[in-house]
């Protein structure tokens, strides 16, 4: 079974966030399963400027888990590139199923149209981008994005890849000519991790990582500690982004004159990202919405304990003893800091972890992607 999966950016550009890790954590398990050959179509861009692509050397790039990965030239926004384009339609007659990741991005109508057209089924990723939240931008373009999406569908066969229910009923509104599968992302679990202090000091270290946005609402675990009674936690933000976000949230920490408590360190590398978890104690989600969130994933794998907001589907975090899950405003994200404070964080964080290698190892998670394309064959 030959898939061609074609993304709007590919691993290593991780400025991108969780659907690059996700994306590259499918296609290195696709690619092991016997009978699969994949192949990637995706742009060199690794940020929102055009001069950050990718250092690629040959295209097509070969990756150590046996695919290959066509990296083309970016040459506006933040993926459009006639390269991509010039290869969309011979390697599209190459594939039995087309798998499409994004949905507001520059390789998704030609994408849909080229797998119309050639009458190949059609597997697509979102990674959320049909959730909506009161403060979203562009919602009419988007509505007629979405439009002719659903035209360029028609009665092709065309199956929506959702992590999470919520997603599946923003997707199903969306997109109502493509059928629905839920299938979670996965996670890289180290094999081993390093000792560590919880609490060195009694000084509770607070984990942000992600992109800066204003749906992340970092801002409200921001004033959040300034609320709590009995601890003064520090917070270590890991992330880049939208660039006036960010700076309001370097504001925001003068005005609540948490300077000495509450620490910016850009984007994270994956080599360093294991001395971030190491060096914390508590993982804080509180973004407004995600369909899946990557980081809390992450988080568990490394025996970190999560706090996750409502928007983040992870209400199991209670009832799996790895963590809490919470409304994302500033006075109750407090409260579960001081809560989670008071617990056993190893044993949470040994729950956790325990939890990811049950059930979201990237081998379980691609063979139930690996029976989506048998299927619609």
């Amino acid at each position: 079974m030959n898939v061609l999966h074609i993304t709007p950016a590919f691993y290593p550009a991780t400025y991108w966030g969780g659907p690059i890790q996700s994306t590259y954590g499918l296609c290195n398990a696709l690619a092991k399963i016997e009978g699969v050959k994949l192949k990637v179509l995706t742009t060199d861009s690794s940020g929102r400027r055009v001069s950050q692509c990718l250092d690629i050397a040959s295209s097509p790039h070969h990756y150590p888990n046996g695919y290959e990965v066509y990296f083309c030239r970016r040459i506006l926004g933040a993926s459009i590139s006639p390269g991509l384009f010039a290869r969309l339609i011979p390697l599209t007659k190459w594939a039995d199923v087309v798998h499409l990741t994004g949905a507001y991005s520059a390789p998704t109508i030609p994408g849909l149209l080229a797998g119309h057209v050639l009458g190949k089924p059609l597997v697509w990723s979102p990674r959320g981008a049909f959730q909506q939240w009161e403060r979203a931008r562009k919602r009419l373009p988007k509505m007629l994005w979405n439009k002719l999406c659903n035209v360029l569908i028609g009665n092709s066969v065309c199956v929506l890849h959702v992590t999470s229910p919520e997603e599946a009923a923003s997707s199903r509104s969306c997109i109502p000519n493509a059928s629905v599968s839920l299938i979670p992302n996965g996670v890289d679990i180290p094999e081993y991790l390093p000792s560590k202090d919880w609490m060195p000091m009694g000084k509770l270290r607070l984990l942000y990582l992600g992109r800066l946005h204003p749906i992340k609402g970092i801002d409200r675990l921001i004033r959040a500690l300034t609320l709590s009674e009995h601890l003064s936690p520090y917070l270590r933000i890991y992330g880049d982004g939208d660039s006036s976000y960010a700076t309001s949230l370097r504001n925001l920490v003068r005005q609540l004159g948490l300077e000495g408590r509450v620490t910016f360190h850009g984007h994270v590398q994956d080599g360093d990202k294991l001395n971030a978890y190491m060096q914390s104690d508590v993982c804080v989600v509180p973004s407004f919405t995600e369909n899946f969130g990557m980081v809390v994933a992450e988080s568990l794998a490394h025996g970190i304990p999560v706090i996750a907001s409502r928007g983040a589907p992870w209400s199991e975090l209670e009832q799996r003893g790895a963590g809490l899950w919470v409304d994302n405003s500033p006075r109750e994200i407090a409260t579960a800091v001081e809560k989670i404070a008071g617990s056993d964080l190893q044993v949470l964080g040994s729950l956790g972890r325990k939890w990811m290698l049950e059930k979201f190892r990237w081998d379980a998670i691609a063979a139930r992607m690996s029976d989506v394309y048998h299927r619609i064959l």
